[in-house]
């Protein structure tokens, strides 16, 4: 049996006409999300950003000089406006938050400086690993729901918790494909499946990513997208990494809505041998 989605599974999960993305009450054309992190200068970043024509960018409220908007600031890249409009949907997170109250502090803060009521939620219970604190990430995420955010949450890839998360009102759910940061790729596909299975809001893989084929992996299971960072900043050429996981996403996208050929054993001629002209 292939790890894809059944027949009437895949059914019940059509994009709309557009196949746009949809989050809350917003609605983005590409499903790939990063990070602002770990590049050389913001010059490298924005590069990076726009070979991967992502349109939702996430930015490390704990880690940013958010009252910095002048040019050549990550700030004044992240607001820039094109043709009228902002360039980025930006994602706030509370990387670096290991309790509820600061989570919470966090959001509250992102808000009220005008950034965003979407919020991507990480509560850390390990330093080492940087594994998600579930119950914590749980609790954070009914008060501000609470509040009026659209939360997405960084969990583990836990069918449970994902599962609590959702019926709490998330407006995904983010599961870690391996460690923050490891480059480890999809390790456990199963409990991906099982997510994407039960889930009604988007599944957006968080955490994890080495290389295209990863993301590709991701998108063909049928997540409706990937969150990475330190596989595009951390790679030789991260600009044209970003370019490889814009395509990597597409593809796999496109190749989950066409649905694979089924696994077979053994051989199945391309050309059928009955009718061969003599």
């Amino acid at each position: 049996m292939g790890l894809g989605m059944s027949e009437q599974q895949r059914a019940t999960r059509q994009p709309l006409g557009d196949d746009s993305l949809v989050i809350g009450e917003q609605r983005f054309s590409s499903r790939l999300f990063v990070g602002t992190g770990k590049y050389k200068d913001v010059a490298e970043t924005e590069a990076a950003l726009a070979a991967s024509g992502a349109e939702v960018v996430t930015v490390a409220l704990r880690r940013v000089d958010l009252k910095d908007h002048s040019q050549g600031s990550m700030m004044g890249l992240l607001t820039a406006e094109r043709e009228g409009r902002p360039r980025y949907q930006i994602l706030p997170n509370t990387a670096g938050c290991y309790t509820v109250d600061d989570a919470v502090r966090t959001c509250r803060l992102a808000r009220e400086l005008g950034l965003s009521s979407m919020v991507k939620l990480e509560v850390i219970g390990d330093e080492k690993t940087l594994f998600p604190d579930n119950a914590q990430t749980l609790e954070a995420a009914h008060i501000l729901i609470e509040e009026g955010f659209t939360v997405l949450p960084y969990c583990t890839d836990d069918p449970i918790v994902c599962k609590k998360l959702e019926e709490a009102g998330c407006a995904a759910v983010m599961p870690l494909a391996a460690p923050i940061g490891s480059g480890l790729g999809i390790r456990n596909p199963y409990n991906l499946r099982i997510i994407l299975e039960q889930a009604t809001v988007p599944v957006i893989v968080d955490a994890g990513v080495g290389t295209a084929s990863d993301a590709a992996i991701a998108m063909e299971l049928g997540c409706e997208g990937v969150l990475m960072n330190t596989a595009i900043a951390a790679a030789k050429r991260p600009v044209e990494m970003a370019r490889a996981m814009r395509l990597a996403v597409e593809a796999g996208r496109a190749a989950y809505l066409a649905g694979r050929m089924p696994q077979k054993l053994y051989a199945n001629a391309s050309s059928p041998l009955s009718g061969l002209i003599a």
